[in-house]
């Protein structure tokens, strides 16, 4: 007979077995579905999402946490103890038919989405926006919060996070950021940026970025690359991570860069420890550190220049027309030219955070009913014109940019801000403990650091939540200055600062 601690891992791995299904439908959504499955597909993602919630609010996970309280020393099934607890105590409070309404609202907002976005048209996205903000408040309300609605959203992606720390590490950012865009735009030395946005053929761009992604360890017979609307990563298992992104034959960013920030998810997806494989302990600690893993990969490897000392070779071999007359000083600078622009998957390190802290505002505000959804599109704009000092010319460049609101994920944006700041705490600690990282990058060794974030974070699963995983990791709490810094070492001497 299993004891009691047994009965409770098993309930929960169906549960998570269930959840994982869902995942991959909503990935299949994305990328193959034809567009008239939409209405099935919402009806078999509420189905499924109302039985994954009744086996999660199942009474028996109630009882049996209550029967082990107190009992466990292993510290292992402590976390996931604690863990389950949360997700029971969160999901207990919502009623199922609620959960079937939401994934049923979001499979149909996220086709009225991609339409709208084609078409540059926020009215018709509206009315699907309203209803999902008007589902997810209720889901605030019955989940409780001790500040404001927006807590107990986010609160789901960022565990034991607040809309109040969240706006004063913010606070610290945007002064310290918009002072040095302002000290990047007045620079005399300016990199050519259109070294990137000349022709560069998409069958040239899916090699190469394989190559990337493999390079620095992404395992192709766990996983996969494929096109979205929007990048995303999906990690079912770590034996089955599915990432997408998006090609530009005008601009050699958006796809290779898009792939080296997907590939970091997938590292961590892949890095989680199998054996605890559906449980706490095999899953993320937060989206905040997930984040962490894709910038990091992405800007802190992918777009220094040891990288490309390495790698450019070979990518002039790969675009041959586009960069053959090109050197590695102006390409390095030509991926790092810091420009405020309007899309947040394409801006560049320095002003990507502005993005971030324009959405987090917008929320916080949407939620709180302060800010009607019909006025949104004027709304994007004016934060725009505040925070990067442009302004969208269509709805598609502005508001529509992003998937995120059309599944309903209000709270996922304050993460990707809070996963930069991790990176730059976690890439530094890593430059401490492995020595000349930067002469390993220059030799195409991606081993060592790959190793130090699969034992540092990405085993420990939810066993510790972000805040102890950061100071255990770094020494010290989280902080800006690692990111500021950062930012300060790499960019000032791009632009002769």
């Amino acid at each position: 007979m299993p004891g009691d601690y047994d009965t409770l891992i098993e309930l929960v791995r169906e549960t998570q077995t269930l959840a994982s299904v869902q995942e991959l439908l909503d990935w299949d959504q994305e990328t193959y579905m034809p567009p008239n499955g939409v209405t099935a597909r919402a009806e078999q993602l509420a189905t499924l999402a109302k039985t994954t919630h009744d086996r999660q609010t199942d009474p028996r996970i109630g009882e049996l946490l209550d029967k082990i309280d107190g009992t466990l020393n292993d510290p292992l099934q402590a976390a996931n103890l604690r863990e389950t607890r949360r997700d029971y105590d969160r999901a207990v409070k919502i009623p199922s038919d609620l959960i079937a309404r939401i994934a049923k609202a979001g499979s149909h907002a996220q086709k009225a989405w991609a339409k709208a976005r084609e078409q540059s048209a926020f009215s018709k996205f509206e009315p699907h926006l309203v209803k999902l903000l008007d589902l997810k408040r209720e889901v605030a309300e019955l989940i409780g919060y001790e500040g404001e609605p927006y807590d107990a959203l986010l609160d789901e992606f960022e565990p034991g996070e607040r809309a109040e720390t969240v706006a004063k590490v913010f606070a610290e950012l945007r002064g310290p950021l918009s002072e040095f865009v302002r000290q990047i735009a007045e620079a005399s030395t300016r990199p050519d940026e259109s070294i990137v946005r000349r022709e560069f053929p998409r069958p040239a761009q899916e090699a190469f970025a394989r190559k990337l992604a493999e390079a620095v360890g992404f395992d192709f017979e766990s996983g996969r690359i494929d096109v979205s609307t929007h990048p995303f990563c999906s990690g079912a298992t770590p034996s089955d991570v599915r990432l997408t992104t998006r090609y530009n034959e005008r601009h050699f960013s958006p796809a290779i860069f898009g792939v080296l920030h997907e590939t970091g998810h997938g590292l961590y997806q892949q890095g989680l420890d199998s054996a605890h494989m559906f449980t706490p302990m095999g899953s993320a600690v937060s989206l905040g550190i997930h984040e962490s893993q894709s910038r990091l990969w992405e800007n802190m490897v992918g777009r220094s220049r040891a990288f490309w000392e390495h790698f450019y070779p070979d990518c002039r071999a790969a675009f041959p027309a586009a960069l053959g007359d090109v050197s590695l000083d102006r390409f390095v600078g030509a991926i790092n030219a810091v420009q405020p622009s309007l899309i947040r998957v394409e801006a560049d390190e320095v002003t990507y955070n502005l993005h971030i802290i324009l959405r987090f505002e917008l929320e916080r505000a949407m939620v709180s009913g302060k800010l009607a959804v019909r006025d949104i599109p004027d709304a994007w704009n004016a934060k725009m014109q505040e925070v990067l000092g442009i302004t969208p010319a269509n709805d598609a460049d502005g508001c529509l940019q992003d998937i995120h609101w059309s599944f309903g994920a209000f709270g996922y944006f304050p993460t990707y801000a809070l996963g930069n700041l991790y990176a730059a705490q976690f890439y530094a600690a890593a430059q401490r403990d492995l020595g000349d990282l930067t002469d390993q990058i220059r030799r195409g060794n991606f081993k060592n650091l790959l190793d130090w974030l699969r034992v540092n974070i990405h085993r420990h699963g939810q066993r510790y939540r972000a805040a102890e995983l950061v100071e255990r990791v770094t020494g010290k709490p989280l902080s800006t200055g690692p990111f500021l810094s950062y930012l300060r070492d790499k960019f000032a001497p791009i632009y002769g600062l």
